[in-house]
């Protein structure tokens, strides 16, 4: 398949003279073979649509409960809608490079089941927080989990190829 793209990539740079720029970016020949990280970019991708997801509840929660802009507070039911928006970004900074790292120097497949994992947990904590603030705790140990484990993970993994090299 990789082998099926390159050669249509070759085929297109007379057509296209630019292409030969992703052409050496992505050659195994030249760099080595390294494939990337497809599993944890499509998960990437997720966490970020669910992020977007989150933004979407807040508006709709602004107009349902009345909340006008910038406020961020006024209905205990908004502000838990809020919170995990909030929240959900407060973690993307460790989880988004984590992931990436722990693909990169352990495995893509296990970044991106891991990911899962945490997109899963903050799945659950959106649905236990915006229904009580006290059935928030599953998700979030969940997700907290996950990031956890890829950031060790990815510690461990770069750690392990810098010692490799010295």
């Amino acid at each position: 398949m990789a082998n099926d793209f390159h050669a249509w990539l070759e085929a297109q740079k007379m057509l296209w003279p630019r292409l030969s720029l992703l052409t050496e970016i992505s050659s195994p020949a030249k760099y080595g073979y390294q494939p990337l990280p497809n599993y944890a970019a499509s998960v990437s991708l997720l966490a970020v649509l669910f992020y977007f997801y989150t933004g979407v509840a807040v508006a709709r929660a602004r107009a349902r409960f009345r909340i006008k802009a910038p406020a961020v507070s006024g209905h205990p039911d908004f502000e838990r809608y809020f919170r995990v928006q909030a929240n959900t970004l407060e973690w993307m900074p460790i989880f988004l490079p984590s992931l990436w790292l722990f693909a990169l120097y352990v495995s893509d497949m296990g970044a991106a089941a891991i990911g899962l994992v945490w997109i899963l947990g903050r799945i659950l904590y959106f649905v236990g927080y915006t229904q009580a603030a006290e059935k928030r705790g599953r998700g979030f140990a969940l997700q907290a989990l996950a990031a956890t484990t890829l950031l060790l993970g990815a510690l461990i993994g770069v750690a392990a190829r810098i010692f490799a090299l010295a």
